[in-house]
């Protein structure tokens, strides 16, 4: 993972562009876990302030939070939230370095856009204290080819493209080791890098681009693969599992890393607003929202809270 390139001034550039628009979008998807109480009363959350404002019981809770895609999904986020007292505000960076950044400088109440990994990653450069306060779901991840149709049929010296961050890179290798394209020392651990391939039979060679970039690179000629998250291609194009060289395995541990979270820091992980969001995502209208706008390819994970915390801690202090 390369340096921030985010700034204060980046920040409130981008809170300016889009402040006008309301709502919440997680980046990927939605979790069911035990309701609140409707009768709760809540302090207002105020934006910026890091801490709970006076407020009564029929005040709204006002949250904002950070993503790094707009989605017309997120209008059933705001309908469901508003029937459960919340008032969402929605803030879409094109960096995906701002939600971690713009929650760390307080800007925003959390975001919604990373997995366990990417967020490890992050807190251990930074010397931040981000953590999960849910967990939503784990897209579909693959090896995507326009020209081939199997992964016998890739030529010798193959280029394909993966994401550089290196999360997403590791993830990658792993996929690439399960179509049996490479082999990783078994040392490696959750993140290994191109120096722990053991062996490239076929000598493929690994194009790294940014990871919002690496779907613009299907048919291009340069490349005859590419390894990234179904969800991530333009529905235009049509593309589901089905058309996958090899899909990632979901339930497999190498997987576990890569569920999203919503996340928030330490100090505010406690706060009762996080389970009336999380019981929005419940909603059977949010559900079926997730079915329509993820086309199916994404699959929806309850775990523990407790779970995705000690994750973090295992995979920052690796």
């Amino acid at each position: 993972m390369t340096e921030p390139s985010s700034t204060q001034s980046e920040i409130t550039a981008h809170l300016a562009k889009q402040k006008s628009r309301r709502g919440w979008f997680i980046g990927g998807g939605i979790v069911a876990v035990a309701a609140i109480a409707a009768a709760i009363t809540i302090p207002l959350v105020t934006q910026n302030s890091g801490t709970p404002a006076a407020g009564g019981a029929d005040e709204p809770i006002k949250l904002t939070l950070a993503d790094t895609a707009q989605s017309d999904f997120q209008d059933t986020i705001i309908e469901v939230a508003k029937d459960k007292g919340l008032d969402l505000e929605f803030i879409n960076f094109d960096d995906p370095y701002l939600p971690n950044t713009a929650l760390v400088e307080g800007d925003v109440d959390g975001n919604t856009f990373q997995h366990v990994a990417w967020l490890s990653q992050f807190n251990k450069e930074n010397g931040t204290d981000i953590t999960p306060v849910f967990s939503t779901v784990v897209s579909a991840w693959g090896l995507f080819s326009e020209d081939f149709a199997s992964v016998d049929e890739l030529p010798e010296g193959a280029s394909i493209a993966v994401p550089d961050d290196p999360a997403n890179f590791s993830r990658a290798l792993f996929i690439l080791q399960t179509a049996g394209l490479i082999e990783i020392d078994p040392d490696a651990g959750v993140f290994p890098t191109e120096e722990d391939i053991t062996a490239n039979p076929n000598g493929i060679e690994l194009t790294r681009l940014a990871h919002e970039s690496v779907q613009t690179a299907y048919g291009d000629p340069a490349v005859d693969a590419l390894v990234i998250a179904t969800d991530d291609f333009d529905p235009a194009l049509g593309i589901t599992s089905e058309d996958a060289l090899q899909l990632e395995d979901a339930t497999a541990p190498t997987s576990s890393p890569y569920v999203i979270i919503v996340a928030t820091t330490a100090d505010r992980a406690d706060e009762p607003a996080w389970d009336i969001l999380e019981e929005t995502y419940r909603d059977e209208r949010v559900v079926a929202a997730l079915e329509e706008e993820k086309r199916g390819e994404a699959t929806i994970v309850e775990l523990p809270v407790e779970d995705l915390r000690a994750a973090l801690e295992e995979l920052t202090n690796q």
